[in-house]
């Protein structure tokens, strides 16, 4: 008491009150980076328990709403040409009114007899979501066990497939991880580095058994979860599909995580940093229907980083010099402990190039990151139908 006593007559209660918020800020930081986000670069999908004996058959969806020969020139046939110890096939739903693109598309099951094609007639008075198009998919599927991909995304490896597919032997609903493919300059380093991180918060949930979400371009469920709830939810949305649907059939500790470099997907960039905010403004109109406890654990982490930034800053301004250098010091040691986790969970996902600059990411993620919630005061209508 009487050291409190001192700390106040020295610093001031405005000082002491500075002191104080600083290191409740820092120690709530180094808990999500150590504890929190750790247990994704700690997780092993292996420990779970067993549900099946060997690997299933599985059918991949995959909606297709362009003419895209580059797609089935360069996209498909990486997926027709994995490796997987059990049967497979893919089944393309094409949503389209061109008959000489649909005809190629069907040509193709000359060489892949595995590959299943399914048209839904274009009509720009009805328009076809990604959810009808992937439902048209899984009605046409010959297998219980599903995973669901997009046009604009490429499996990282041959083992893609085993990864994903192996994952259901431990449980009903599988969620794989989804990099943005890597370009050059500073630009492509934050977006890349802005889908890990959002990546990071529901990787750390689902490890916990409190699946909420999972890559649009790389999750997987079984059909008897698929209409045992009657199929996706909130058809009134363009999007949620990956999150609000996940969050319907998730329960009981049923979702497996795959977190292997092998096991990811890697999609397209297809522009900059305005393309990027738009892309995040346009999924998160789907956040407001998170659970709470999802969305409290990332606006906690956020809003502890700004004030610990702030508070810091404020101390190395105006504080004595013992309190600056206890600033810096609480300063460096929460940036290395960030910036290690994240080269851990890099590792683990399959990005590469993470720690050299992730001083400018730390930085600017919160910028990023508030931009998308002052966008989200604006409805994005083409979220919706």
């Amino acid at each position: 008491m009487q050291y409190l006593d001192y700390i106040i007559q020295h610093y001031g209660w405005q000082g002491t009150a500075l002191i104080a918020t600083i290191l409740v800020l820092f120690f709530l930081q180094i808990y999500y980076h150590a504890v929190v986000y750790g247990r994704v670069a700690r997780f092993r999908n292996s420990r779970r328990r067993k549900r099946l004996d060997t690997e299933p058959a599985v059918s991949v969806i995959v909606p297709l709403f362009s003419e895209d020969y580059t797609y089935l020139d360069e996209r498909l046939p990486l997926l027709m040409q994995q490796k997987y110890d059990a049967m497979f096939e893919v089944v393309v739903v094409y949503v389209g009114s061109d008959n000489d693109f649909y005809e190629e598309l069907s040509n193709m099951r000359l060489r892949w007899p595995n590959l299943i094609v399914t048209k839904i007639q274009y009509n720009p008075r009805f328009p076809i979501s990604v959810k009808m198009a992937i439902n048209v998919g899984i009605k046409s599927s010959h297998n219980e066990h599903l995973l669901i991909t997009t046009t604009d995304a490429t499996p990282a490896s041959e083992q893609w497939l085993q990864m994903m597919g192996k994952a259901f032997m431990r449980g009903e609903i599988v969620l794989g991880y989804t990099s943005i493919e890597q370009g050059e300059g500073l630009t492509s380093y934050l977006i890349r580095l802005s889908r890990m991180q959002i990546s990071t918060y529901w990787l750390a949930q689902a490890v916990r058994g409190r699946a909420y979400r999972g890559s649009r371009s790389n999750i997987g469920f079984t059909k008897s979860l698929y209409f045992g709830v009657k199929g996706f939810t909130h058809l009134n949305m363009n999007i949620g599909e990956n999150d609000l649907f996940i969050q319907s059939i998730a329960h009981d500790n049923n979702a497996s995580v795959v977190l292997i470099p092998k096991g990811r997907m890697i999609e397209r960039q297809w522009g900059g940093m305005k393309w990027w905010m738009q892309h995040l403004h346009h999924y998160a109109e789907a956040y407001r229907y998170y659970p709470h406890a999802a969305r409290n654990a990332m606006e906690w982490d956020l809003g502890s980083q700004v004030l610990f930034f702030l508070s810091a800053l404020v101390a190395l301004a105006v504080m004595p010099l013992e309190v600056k250098a206890v600033a810096a010091l609480l300063l460096i040691t929460r940036y290395l402990v960030a910036m290690l986790r994240a080269r851990s969970i890099a590792k683990r996902v399959g990005e590469k190039g993470v720690a050299l600059r992730y001083f400018i990411f730390d930085v600017i993620n919160p910028v990023i990151m508030l931009g998308t919630r002052i966008a989200m005061l604006r409805k994005d209508s083409t979220a919706w139908k």
